[in-house]
């Protein structure tokens, strides 16, 4: 049996922020959200999460979770006091205890199924998790034989100039046998200069111990601050773009592009420059999606494309042309072989097959059924004051030029509606409807008082 345990008490008050640390954003998610997601593939039997800095906000971000535990860490004194917090709830437990920093959004599933692997095959006592670091400078060392036994570890500042040239660095993951860690946790010390419990104290009492190294040392990189935060994300987006372009997704100037890694791409899609994918979106197969698009939460069908334009929480069906300069959002439902066209704003709306919204329009709460043809310029006057108001136009229908609806309304199939009309009453089907002024002429008129 495994339990993980996340430490995500601190505050991290390098970020400079109100939000915890371990809640700031990260493609997507949450940075305790990704160690989660790190471990799913391990199946854990138990998961805790220690919290301690606004406890309730990071309680409230993890609902979505099924299955977590909270312990709160009340006083931050240090991992090791973390860890001992857990003693009661993980009492008659038995077996594998995974330790994780809560900023270690970038570890990949293979690298702790790895680390439990070494840890259970060689029954050990602890096993670390570490990484040979290009420049491990401001790093503790951890130094081993070569069995991956470790001897010792020495913190950056007391390292000789012999040791500082041992690049295998502590990541800040653990494995424990538990029932050995819990009879050494309560024999902790705080005699140091930080006052603090350190977790990694417990290895000169635990035997054996043994390193095992990540293959990618950009895994193991923590977040304090806002710069690292930054630099996480450009990793993460590289590893995210070139899976995409494995598997056969054209990316256009890659590095203008963010895709989230909650997004799902098919083959012989092309994302143009400047364009950004965002949360639960799904795009099939042969689209061309921007340049200059944002796309987030929707559903984008097959040979579609859209260009110049941002599409929030809608689904869009096949064949279907969007933009350039359109927003929809607010739950849109596109039918196939559509064209929503420039400067054009979709709210709460559905369109059916082949239908036309081509110029300059505001649709907001309206159902149009199938071939219909929005004029430029056409609106749906859908808000009173006070409430908003349904608009509903049958098949075949079209409005002309400068059309104003003035919702609530109904036009019925196969109707059409003259050019520059204000329409505030249902409309059967297959009528003309004319709803402005007739055009007055007075031939020689002229303003008093201005000179020809």
């Amino acid at each position: 049996m495994v339990a993980v345990a996340i430490l995500a008490a601190g505050r991290g008050t390098r970020m400079k922020s109100n939000l915890p640390k371990v809640l700031h954003s990260l493609g997507g998610r949450s940075l305790i959200e990704r160690v989660f997601q790190s471990c799913q593939s391990i199946n854990p039997s138990r998961r805790i999460a220690i919290v301690g800095y606004e406890a309730q906000q990071v309680k409230n971000a993890l609902q979505s979770l099924q299955d977590v535990e909270f312990v709160e860490q009340a006083q931050q004194l240090g991992t090791g006091h973390a860890i001992q917090q857990i003693i009661p709830p993980l009492e008659g437990f038995r077996g594998t205890l995974l330790v994780l920093n809560g900023d270690l959004p970038l570890l990949r599933p293979s690298t702790l199924e790895k680390m439990l692997s070494v840890h259970e095959t060689h029954r050990n006592a602890a096993t670390i998790l570490t990484a040979q670091l290009p420049n491990p400078q401001g790093y503790g060392r951890v130094f081993c034989d070569g069995n991956n036994l470790v001897g010792q570890i020495v913190e950056d500042r007391d390292c000789t100039d012999a040791q500082r040239h041992n690049h295998r660095i502590n990541a800040g993951a653990y494995c424990f046998d538990w029932q050995k860690l819990a009879k050494v946790l309560p024999q902790l010390s705080a005699d140091n200069d930080q006052k603090e419990y350190y977790l990694t104290d417990v290895f000169s009492s635990l035997h054996p111990v043994m390193a095992v190294d990540a293959d990618d040392y950009q895994e193991i990189m923590g977040i304090n601050d806002r710069a690292q935060l930054a630099t996480a994300y450009e990793i993460l987006q590289t590893r995210v773009k070139d899976a995409w372009m494995t598997a056969g997704v054209t990316l256009i100037n890659p590095d203008s592009i963010t895709i989230d890694d909650t997004v799902e791409l098919a083959t012989d899609t092309i994302i143009e420059p400047q364009t950004h994918l965002r949360g639960n979106t799904k795009i099939a197969s042969g689209c061309r999606i921007g340049p200059g698009s944002l796309i987030e939460n929707s559903q984008i069908g097959h040979q579609t494309t859209v260009l110049y334009s941002v599409v929030l929480n809608s689904s869009i069906a096949a064949g279907t042309q969007i933009g350039p300069y359109t927003h929809l959002r607010g739950n849109i439902q596109v039918g196939e072989a559509c064209r929503i066209g420039n400067f054009v704003e979709l709210k709460n709306t559905t369109v059916g097959d082949g239908t036309k919204i081509s110029h300059l329009s505001y649709i907001g709460d309206t159902t149009l059924g199938d071939r219909v043809n929005i004029g430029a310029g056409t609106i749906t006057a859908n808000y009173d004051g006070v409430n908003k108001h349904p608009t509903h136009i049958g098949n075949g229908s079209k409005t002309g030029a400068n059309s104003v609806l003035v919702a609530p309304v109904t036009l019925g199939e196969s109707v059409n509606v003259a050019a520059g009309s204000v329409v505030t009453e249902d409309v059967g089907d297959d009528a003309l409807v004319i709803a402005r002024s007739r055009q007055v002429v007075k031939p020689g008129w002229r303003l008093k008082g201005v000179v020809k």
